[in-house]
């Protein structure tokens, strides 16, 4: 049986932290950034972490 492949998009979108939870980069921050405030646009620069409820399939499209 061929070894299982993870999934490629996950791992350009999503990180590994060194404990173990999955960091994420910001939405919205693309394209007709005229329209969205300076304040808001800084913030989009930060990004986040994954909820709870999505973290355990993200984890395993990441380590099939």
């Amino acid at each position: 049986m061929p070894k299982m492949k993870s999934r490629s998009g996950v791992k350009k979108r999503f990180k590994l932290t060194a404990s173990g939870k999955v960091k994420r980069a910001s939405a919205y921050r693309s394209h007709i950034l005229t329209s969205k405030s300076r304040k808001r646009k800084r913030k989009l620069r930060k990004g986040g972490m994954v909820s709870p409820g999505n973290e355990k399939a993200i984890r395993d499209m990441l380590q099939a």
